[in-house]
């Protein structure tokens, strides 16, 4: 077999990474630039007319997804050798027929996030995902997007592959959002762009805000009221005129929260993430940690872009349990999987409920931190809608006298959670794949070993 055939057929298998018992963890680190300010500076910059200069942008396979899919639909977009991205767009009512499938891979905000683009545009596209991507349903977009007259061919249970045709001029609506969704509140007002009158959306629970800083930041009309009991109520004027911007993204708080738990439960440690997103609605993480204890400092706190940014440095700390307030979850979704490895090792016990939504995610998030912590010695109960978690008072976890086999399922943050956790078992753990962290923070393994968490 000649040389340029003998890769053709190879398929690569799973990664496992080993994680065992570090010394303390020392140094100063950054994180990949922030997923949801990533995807959204990539669609408005497609959308804007003019060129949009983006500094700091996640280069993860999700947000490369959204920029393959924007460059399918007509936008010109580049990356320099300095790492800035340059965007020129088409402006809104300006996406072009896509010619081939538009490939999702792991990601549920581009493909919720375009579809709404789409939804007030007279083209046809069709999305395809991994597999971990075609298990999760598309129905809380399809319904509204409906509404405002796409039309979806959808895989049984509503999942992809689909295949949406959009309308133009699409139908302006009110629209309630029955579970707290950014991805879906986005969707809905990413359609209203291209949509003649006000499209609302109102918000019972909030949600990060992302979308609508960033849009205002673009030039869209766009209005928040805030009623007495909290609701919001977003309205867009459509058929907007965006402009390209300059947009540096700061680190994600979703990223940070690995490194920090790491230096609150490995004995001795003392970590700085500089340049993290602060914005309130996506820094749950961080409180409910003060709130257990943990000796966070925020220095250098500044706004950037529009969003409020801080480093923030973490030293280890015995942590205390508490009963998590649902109505956070929103402002912190994401950040729940390494937030029970924390409370594995906290002080006494750690309630949390309303987290209905983390079946849905990726995996199912509750299930599988559920089985895996149990797996390493930790005292945890799964209920309906969240964990209950007994903590070791700061003792490390007993996985056992061998390195347990975790299953990530192919989601990357259950992956990254388990490898802080084998930071924190007296045997260690194998995650048994790694690959898939390259959707979200593609430089986790490297910061681990700058940290001195992983052998270099």
């Amino acid at each position: 077999m000649s040389a340029s055939h003998s890769t053709d057929h190879i398929v690569s298998g799973p990664v496992p990474g080993h994680f065992t018992v570090p010394p303390p963890l020392r140094g100063t680190v950054t994180v990949p630039g922030d997923k949801s300010i990533s995807h959204r500076s990539l669609m408005l910059g497609a959308l804007a007319v003019g060129e949009t200069r983006i500094e700091g942008l996640l280069e993860g396979e999700d947000v490369l997804a959204t920029a393959a899919a924007m460059r399918a639909m007509g936008a010109e977009i580049t990356r320099s050798d300095d790492g800035i991205w340059q965007v020129h767009g088409v402006g809104v009512g300006g996406l072009l027929q896509p010619q081939v499938a538009l490939d999702m891979g792991n990601s549920g905000t581009s493909t919720r996030l375009l579809m709404g683009l789409i939804a007030s545009h007279a083209i046809t596209a069709t999305f395809t995902g991994d597999a971990s991507l075609s298990k999760r349903p598309m129905g809380r977009v399809t319904e509204p997007l409906t509404r405002m007259g796409a039309e979806f061919m959808t895989s049984p249970g509503g999942r992809l592959p689909l295949t949406m045709r959009g309308l133009s001029p699409a139908v302006p609506i009110e629209y309630r959002l029955p579970v707290a969704s950014a991805q879906v509140k986005s969707a809905v007002l990413l359609a209203g762009l291209n949509t003649p009158g006000i499209t609302r959306v109102i918000e019972p629970v909030p949600t990060r805000d992302h979308s609508e800083r960033m849009l205002k930041g673009f030039g869209a009309t766009l209005d928040v009221e805030i009623e007495s009991d909290g609701t919001r109520i977003i309205s867009v004027t459509g058929e907007a005129e965006l402009r390209g911007q300059q947009i540096v993204v700061p680190g994600d708080p979703s990223s940070a929260a690995f490194p920090i738990v790491a230096a609150l439960i490995v004995p001795g440690s003392e970590v700085t993430v500089i340049n993290v997103g602060m914005n309130p609605t996506r820094a749950g993480i961080f409180e409910i940690l003060k709130a257990m204890g943990a000796d966070l400092v925020y220095s250098n706190e500044r706004i950037v872009g529009g969003e409020p940014v801080a480093d923030i440095t973490a030293r280890h700390s015995i942590l205390t349990g508490i009963d998590v307030p649902p109505d956070v979850a929103p402002s912190m979704i994401d950040e729940f999987p390494i937030l029970f490895v924390a409370a594995s090792l906290a002080k006494g016990t750690t309630r949390t409920s309303g987290l209905d939504e983390l079946r849905v995610k990726e995996s199912d998030r509750l299930a599988l931190m559920a089985k895996g912590l149990a797996r390493i010695g930790a005292r945890v109960e799964e209920l309906e809608d969240g964990l209950v978690i007994q903590g070791t008072d700061g003792t490390p976890l007993n996985g056992g006298n061998h390195a347990p086999v975790i299953e990530a399922s192919l989601d990357h943050r259950i992956a990254m959670s388990f490898a802080i956790a084998g930071l924190v078992t007296k045997s260690g753990l194998t995650v048994d794949d790694m690959r898939p962290v390259a959707t979200s923070f593609p430089t986790f393994l490297p910061l681990l070993r700058q940290l001195g968490a992983v052998p270099a």
